[in-house]
């Protein structure tokens, strides 16, 4: 069966994409966590979607997989877009959902603020709740502040710049939810039609949450695109 590799978001865990594993058939289905997600140790370093890029590199290395169709929610698939840019050789196909390509300070800015582990905890316990278990033993709110870290310098310097997805010949599915608040349609645009082999879907009634998503309507699409 071809392995997927399923790459989850920002402050996520492995565990939040099983719902859409569960309903895809005649895959080989890889869940995988980032350093500081799910109780995986930190790294060394910096988080850095370089640091997550190659940190899946030696996954698939490990695992002895001569190549890979990845499934990337937000963070997930620009990690995924990353890998096909920078190691198209073990990539075979990627999918996005939900992935926020355009980064500048004031982007940062506006999705750094929501990573205030303090305002998290008096405004939505039941979430801060939930990050302490996904992602014990590790401190959630170190992750959060190392995720600000991140995102941050994804602000002064965008890993992936618009020109960068022009070379990705990698067969690329990118979706957006019909809802989605934190992803423009303009920047999912602009990557799709930057991309010299790729396919767009809008997924109705989707919100970003992975949660929130239509996972009947995005198996469907994944169960198409990766058939190929």
């Amino acid at each position: 069966m071809q392995p997927v590799l399923f790459l989850h978001g920002a402050i996520g865990a492995a565990d939040q994409l099983q719902p859409l594993a569960d309903k895809l058939s005649g895959y080989n289905i890889i869940p995988f966590n980032f350093s500081g997600h799910g109780g995986k140790d930190f790294p060394s370093g910096e988080l850095s979607i370089k640091q997550f890029a190659e940190e899946v590199l030696a996954f698939i290395e490990e695992q002895k997989l001569e190549q890979v169709n990845i499934f990337g929610y937000s963070m997930g698939g620009y990690v995924g877009m990353y890998l096909a840019k920078h190691h198209p050789d073990k990539v075979k196909q990627v999918a996005t959902l939900a992935t926020k390509f355009h980064w500048d300070a004031p982007t940062a800015a506006k999705e750094t603020q929501m990573l205030d582990a303090d305002k998290i905890e008096v405004k939505v316990p039941a979430f801060a709740k939930s990050l302490q278990e996904r992602h014990a033993p590790n401190d959630w709110k170190v992750l959060l502040q190392r995720t600000v870290g991140m995102l941050q310098a994804m602000g002064a310097d965008n890993p992936l710049k618009e020109e960068d997805y022009t070379g990705i010949a990698t067969p690329s599915l990118i979706m957006l939810g019909d809802k989605d608040k934190m992803v423009t349609l303009e920047e999912t645009l602009a990557v799709y039609k930057a991309l010299p082999n790729a396919r767009m879907a809008m997924l109705p009634a989707t919100h970003h949450p992975i949660e929130q998503s239509n996972t009947e309507a995005l198996a469907f699409l994944l169960n198409q695109f990766f058939a190929n």
